[in-house]
């Protein structure tokens, strides 16, 4: 009796066709193109998940699991909130700004959410709240309802968006550090792709 042959298989890389590395940030005119959209076609959801992920830069780990009270006082959705980070176990705070504001509240009353529940419930009854992966997807469709190429941008897009832009405008890497919730200048350094030897000079020049 012949032995059995069975043929070698082929290992497929988990990133194959895919692009991998630091996911780019959104410019100005991509975020406001973005909510318009959202804007027009009445997604209050939606309209509140983007501007939040904007204003939080939080990781996809912390802002799917942002509850009500993290970022209302009582009725009202709060100037600035603090968030325990899982990663590093550091608190963070972030502004949330007017229109941010006004679409959380917005989608809170429309939810009927209570100050315990979860800012963003997931529609699976399997989880309580939206899954990194569900976040991910969104994502993935608010980027490409714009023409962008989906592939290349992902959930660190929207943790990078707000502080490059702070970072154009002002070249301040402490502020962007404490916005960031980073324990090391090395780290946001790396975060934001510029050459350390340059980002230790800016600093130098922007201690008080």
């Amino acid at each position: 009796m012949e032995p059995l042959y069975f043929p070698p298989r082929t290992h497929v890389p988990w990133n194959k066709g895919k692009l991998t590395g630091q996911k780019p940030p959104l410019k100005l005119s991509e975020v406001w193109a973005i909510r318009t959209r959202l804007q027009m076609t009445s997604n209050i959801r939606e309209l509140a998940m983007f501007n939040l992920a904007i204003d939080s830069k939080l990781r996809a780990c912390d802002f799917t699991r942002l509850r009500v009270q993290d970022v209302c006082h009582g009725s009202l959705v709060a100037i600035r909130a603090t968030v325990l980070q899982q990663k590093t176990q550091r608190p963070v705070q972030f502004e949330i700004t007017a229109p941010t504001r006004e679409s959380l509240e917005a989608w809170i009353k429309a939810r009927g959410l209570r100050a315990p529940e979860f800012l963003f419930p997931s529609r699976l009854h399997s989880s309580p709240h939206l899954s990194t992966r569900q976040y991910s997807r969104i994502v993935h469709r608010w980027v490409a309802s714009i023409g962008l190429d989906d592939t290349a941008y992902g959930t660190h897009t929207m943790r990078r968006t707000k502080v490059s832009l702070i970072y154009r405008r002002t070249k301040n890497l402490r502020a962007v550090q404490l916005l960031l919730g980073h324990a090391k200048l090395e780290s946001t350094v790396r975060y934001l792709g510029i050459e350390v030897d340059d980002a230790l000079e800016m600093a130098e020049q922007t201690e008080v």
